[in-house]
């Protein structure tokens, strides 16, 4: 059995060491069925007995109640301690208004049965009215004027309370991560956003890496539970990932992981499949060279596979400044 001592580990700006490679808990819809309670309820257990010890939750999963049961089972047949553990939470969009953030991650707290989380994220840049997203009768989302300024400032607060050991962003680009970093008292220590070689983010991951911001890779298999992105492209059936993989005799899926740990970018592959949580947790025992790591750079096209809704094709919202 794998254990999670193999996990290479990253330094945050305030000194908290996190696991660089962690499972990602997201669902194809927020209205989950009892079936996919279960299915995550199933993963997160066997992702433990693998050797996963970072687990990155959302309350827009609605799922953290079933993560939190399978933390507590575990914890309950010795298996792990809960400071063994890395646990991540996101604030909707729908709780920005400062006195709603503590009270929001408290919620999230109550859910997974915790008692303080390690890290917390502001999901989203935007600022909505209801859960999941209400809409007005062209499919628009109907925003508010609240702004993550302020939402970070209750963030802060929520440190200083001991809720959370750290807090971070999620999805915001340049401009908005530079205006967080304006006003913080506190630094964010990671942005988590889309990554994988379709849309590598390098000028947002340099200027995150030059104020101490860690990036973390949502989708770095390419979100292949979307199919293909908007060009018809399926990143895991790319030639030259296929080629590279061969080369090292591992799998397409283990060559992504791997192109994010070499890049120093936190990566959280989903899997409810036991067996594809070993194959993406065994990404330790080799390096791919400078010249397939280009490779793999090369395929860059900032091409998304993740928009906030179907709809939310904004186009006053700048989600891509490289070109």
């Amino acid at each position: 059995m794998s254990t999670s001592t193999s996990v290479k580990m990253v330094k945050f700006n305030n000194g908290q060491q996190y696991p660089m490679l962690g499972l990602g808990t997201w669902q194809a819809t927020p209205e989950l069925k009892e079936s996919q309670q279960t299915e995550i309820y199933d993963a997160v257990k066997s992702a433990i007995d693998i050797g996963y010890r970072h687990f990155d939750c959302a309350a827009f999963y609605n799922n953290e109640n079933s993560i939190g049961k399978a933390i507590a089972e575990k914890i309950k047949e010795g298996v792990i301690k809960r400071e063994e553990l890395y646990i991540t939470s996101k604030l909707w969009n729908n709780n920005h208004k400062p006195k709603d953030v503590e009270v929001a991650l408290k919620n999230s707290l109550k859910l997974l049965g915790l008692d303080y989380l390690d890290l917390y994220l502001i999901h989203w840049p935007v600022a909505t009215t209801e859960y999941p997203i209400e809409k007005d009768s062209e499919g628009r989302f109907i925003g508010t004027d609240d702004s993550y300024l302020d939402t970070w400032k209750a963030m802060e607060q929520c440190v200083q309370s001991g809720l959370t050991k750290s807090i971070g962003i999620s999805n915001f680009n340049i401009k908005q991560t530079k205006e967080i970093l304006e006003i913080a008292t506190i630094k964010p220590v990671v942005n988590q956003v889309e990554n994988n070689p379709y849309i590598t983010q390098n000028k947002l991951k340099e200027i995150c890496e030059s104020n101490g911001i860690l990036l973390t890779a949502y989708g770095p298999l390419g979100s292949p539970y979307r199919g293909a992105n908007s060009k018809g492209l399926v990143l895991l059936d790319e030639p030259i990932i296929k080629k590279i993989a061969d080369k090292y005799e591992k799998t397409n899926a283990q060559v992504l992981i791997r192109f994010q740990v070499q890049r120093g970018v936190i990566v959280i592959p989903k899997s409810s499949n036991p067996e594809r949580q070993k194959e993406n947790f065994d990404v330790w025992d080799f390096e791919m060279s400078k010249e397939d790591m280009d490779l793999l750079e090369s395929l860059n096209q900032n091409l998304r596979y993740v928009l906030l809704e179907p709809g939310m094709h904004l186009k006053d919202y700048p989600f891509n400044e490289e070109p």
